[in-house]
Order: structure tokens, then C-alpha cells, then sequence
């Protein structure tokens, strides 16, 4: 009984952290986001300009005056939240099953830069299976209203919560809102084939024990550097345990995608070649796509706005999966930018549980309904920059593209990060194996995670 006790009390307080986050963080869910008509606006590789509402623009070339990347201008407000929408959104989530080795049924207050390079690893996954070009056809059919009715949901909630702890109900009855589902239209088959894997590509990122990029296995391998459920993660750390959630998937649909993490800012050509040309487990030669992760530091202190231009140049590629990154004790998944502000997704907002395993589970939940923006000058130096490549060749045209842009942004004598011919080995460093079997982690890459726990800003 007393045991019984102390569970409705941590469960009464963890309603209580997720109402307090909701709180905390919904006013900005529900603030307007303004957008300059006079100025382009970016998103992934893709240009949208404001100016031209209410009629479709035909892509024409646009040459980026920050970076000089050819990108191209796709049609107007309604095609740019269509575009927006149909990015995955992964944010807070409550009542899950129990992680592991703790008592914890939520990641609320703690695990947002876990969100945050779920929704870049997400977006590397789109790529590969959807392309750039695809977006969600039932994007602009959300209910507006939804984004606006969060907060009041949790406050039933945790009404509810409260009359069946004292009415000693086990499930709490909730007055739910009626939700309006789009109707389906008829689709073809290649648009089946698109929502088959839009959906997959979710389940993936659903929040259960068995889901390949799930919390409960990002933690389980987190455990490898230190890390456990509840503790704080910074964008680099996040990004080696990304690299090892992708090798030990065994979807065979993920055989054809690896993940390769830069070394102390250099990206080693050789290392990211072999694992593009690596066998797959099925024993057959294959190019495998690659995500290129990249962690680094944008200043001191303070981000250094020399690199403003960079990293606009950055968000300007069509093969950018975007950033992990965010302000001090926020971490925020930035995808694009207007002027001096970015563009960005919160995952701070503490949804319910989704089971991904059911057949048509819901999927509003996982696409934001509007953009927020924050100004460069607030973002905190730590982040960690993503990209994808098909093939060899086109990473091979990406380190060309990405260097140039490196060199031209550059006002200091070094670099942010650098492409290098060969190996690390080559370079006296320890070189990571693709595959390791006692131990997730080798030595090395342990002692550069604990410097890059110690270093990076703590999270909230």
C-alpha cells in the first residue's frame, strides 16, 4: 500500500512538471511569428519569398548573396507552411512506457536536445526515402485551433488527474475536445508509397523500447558516455549517440543509410568514403547515403556573429538536415532563417504518449502547426550542423560546396571545420570502427564525449 502511495504521488507530480513546461512554454506556441514580406525566407535549401501571396511563383534561380549558393525560389506563404508543417516535429512526451533502469514515464524538463536531434536525424531519413521535394498532402488540413487549445488540454488533464486521485479512479476520465480529421482524398500510388514511409520514417521516433530512434534506446546508448535518463545532453554528445542508434538499427530499410561524426571539427574524406562503401548486412556491396554530423563552437562565451553569414549559408543547401543547437538552457532545432533571425522547431511542449505501432495512430502531433523565430545573437555557441549525401559523389561535390562556403565566411585564419583528404589514422587518430561488439564505445571516442559533456552548456 505504501509502495502504491508513493507511485500516485510521483505520478501527481510528474502531471504537475508537464503542466508547468506546458505553461511555461505555450505562450510561445501560441504568439504570432512575423515575417518580413521585403525579405527572402529559407527553409532546408528552399527559398520562399513573401512578396508574391496568392499567386504560385515558377522556380527560377536565386543566387544567395550571403553564401553564393544556388538555391531556388518555391512559390509563397501558403507552399512555405506546407514545406514547414511537413518537417517531424518531436517534442516532450508524457505517460510512455517506463524507461529503463529509472522511474520515468516523461523527458519533460530534460530531454530536449534528445528531441532536437531526433527531428535532424528525422529530416536526413526524409530525404533519403521522401527527397526534398515532398511534402505532407493533408500539411495545410491541420485545425489551426489546435496549437491554441494545448494548454487548455493539459489544464484538463490535470483536473482529471486530481478528481481520480480522489475518487480513487485508476484512468482518469478526460473531457476531450472533438477532434476534426481531414477527409482522405484518393491517392495514387506513388503518394501511398510517400505515406507509407512518412509514417514509418515516425514509428522510428516513437516513444517505446523497441522504436530504432526512440528516447528509451537514444538513452541505452547514452549509458555507453555516462549518460542516464534525466541528466542533461548536449548536441555533440547527442550526435555520437545518433551515429550509434544508426548502426545497431536493424530495419532492413536502414541498411542503406550510416551515420559518420566529424573528429575535433574535421571531416575525414577517406573515413566518411569507406563507410558510404561499407557492406551491408545483408553480405552485398552497396553505397550506402550518408548524414554528416558535425559538432562545433560558434564563439566563446557568446556565438560570435562573424559566423552569422556561414551559417545562413548553411541553411541555404538543400542537402542540410539543419542544427541541433538552441539558446543557453534551451536547445531548439533550427532549419532555416530570414534576415538575422532563425528559423526553428521547440520541442519543449509536453504532448501525450502516441503508440506508433497501431495501425493509422494519429500524426497531427508530430508536425508543428507554425514556424517560431529567435534572433542569431541569442543562440548559444555549442550546436551540431547535419548533412546528407546520397552517394560518394555527391558527398564529394558537398565537401567542394561546404569548403568554399568555408573559406569565403571565414574572417579568422582557421576555419569553423575543415574537409580533409584520407584518413584519420593517418593523422595519428584514433580511428572509430564501424562495428564494435563488446562495447558501443571505443576508448577514444568515451574520453572526447566526457570533454564534450564538460564543456557544452547545460540544457533544460
Amino acid at each position: 500500500m505504501e509502495a502504491t502511495g508513493t507511485d500516485e504521488v510521483e505520478k501527481i507530480k510528474s502531471k504537475f512538471m508537464s503542466a508547468w513546461h506546458n505553461m511555461k512554454y505555450s505562450w510561445v506556441l501560441k504568439t504570432k511569428t512575423y515575417f518580413s514580406r521585403n525579405s527572402p525566407v529559407f527553409l532546408l535549401g528552399k527559398c520562399y519569398h513573401f512578396k508574391t501571396e496568392g499567386e504560385y511563383r515558377a522556380l527560377h534561380s536565386f543566387q544567395s548573396s550571403s553564401a553564393g549558393v544556388s538555391t531556388e525560389i518555391s512559390g509563397n506563404v501558403e507552399e512555405f507552411r506546407k514545406d514547414f508543417i511537413s518537417r517531424i516535429w518531436l517534442t516532450y512526451r508524457e505517460e510512455f512506457p517506463q524507461i529503463k533502469g529509472s522511474a520515468l514515464t516523461t523527458d519533460c524538463g530534460w530531454g530536449c536536445t534528445l528531441r532536437t536531434g531526433q527531428m535532424l536525424l528525422a529530416q536526413g531519413l526524409m530525404l533519403h526515402f521522401l527527397g526534398r521535394a515532398w511534402v505532407w498532402p493533408e500539411a495545410l488540413d491541420m485545425d489551426s485551433s489546435d496549437s491554441e487549445s494545448w494548454t487548455s488540454s493539459t489544464v484538463r488533464k490535470l483536473t482529471a488527474s486530481f478528481e481520480a486521485s480522489l475518487t480513487a479512479e485508476r484512468d482518469p476520465k478526460i473531457l476531450a475536445r472533438p477532434r476534426r480529421r481531414p477527409a482522405r482524398r484518393d491517392w495514387d500510388v506513388t503518394e501511398m508509397r510517400n505515406e507509407v514511409y512518412h509514417r514509418k520514417i515516425i514509428s522510428w521516433f516513437g516513444d517505446s523500447p523497441l522504436a530504432a530512434f526512440g528516447l528509451h534506446q537514444l538513452i541505452e546508448y547514452g549509458k555507453k558516455s555516462g549518460k542516464m535518463a534525466g541528466d542533461w545532453y548536449g548536441p555533440a554528445v547527442v550526435a555520437h549517440i545518433l551515429r550509434k542508434a544508426v548502426e545497431e538499427a536493424r530495419d532492413p530499410e536502414l541498411q542503406g543509410v550510416t551515420v559518420y561524426v566529424a573528429q575535433d571539427c574535421t571531416v575525414y574524406s577517406s573515413d566518411v568514403i569507406d563507410r558510404q562503401c561499407s557492406f551491408m548486412d545483408s553480405g552485398k556491396a552497396g553505397t550506402k547515403a550518408v548524414i554528416i554530423l558535425v559538432p562545433v563552437r560558434l564563439g566563446g562565451e557568446r556565438t560570435n556573429t562573424d559566423y552569422l553569414e556561414f551559417v545562413k549559408g548553411i541553411l541555404s543547401l538543400e542537402y542540410c538536415v539543419g542544427i541541433i543547437g538552441g539558446k543557453p538552457k534551451q536547445s531548439y532545432y533550427f532549419a532555416g532563417f530570414q534576415d538575422d533571425s532563425l528559423i526553428y522547431m521547440d520541442p519543449h511542449y509536453c504532448q501525450s504518449f502516441v503508440d506508433v505501432s497501431i495501425k493509422d495512430f494519429p500524426l497531427e502531433s508530430f508536425h508543428c502547426p507554425s514556424p517560431k523565430k529567435m534572433s542569431f545573437k541569442k543562440m548559444d555557441p555549442s550546436c551540431t550542423i547535419g548533412f546528407y549525401c546520397r552517394t560518394v559523389q555527391d558527398f564529394e561535390k558537398a565537401s567542394e560546396e561546404i569548403t568554399k562556403m568555408l573559406n569565403s565566411s571565414c574572417k579568422e585564419k582557421y576555419p569553423l571545420f575543415t574537409f580533409v583528404k584520407g584518413h584519420s589514422r593517418d593523422y595519428d587518430f584514433a580511428s572509430s570502427p564501424l562495428h564494435e561488439e563488446n562495447d558501443l564505445f571505443s576508448e577514444e571516442e568515451k574520453k572526447r564525449l566526457k570533454r564534450f559533456s564538460a564543456e557544452e552548456f547545460v540544457l533544460l
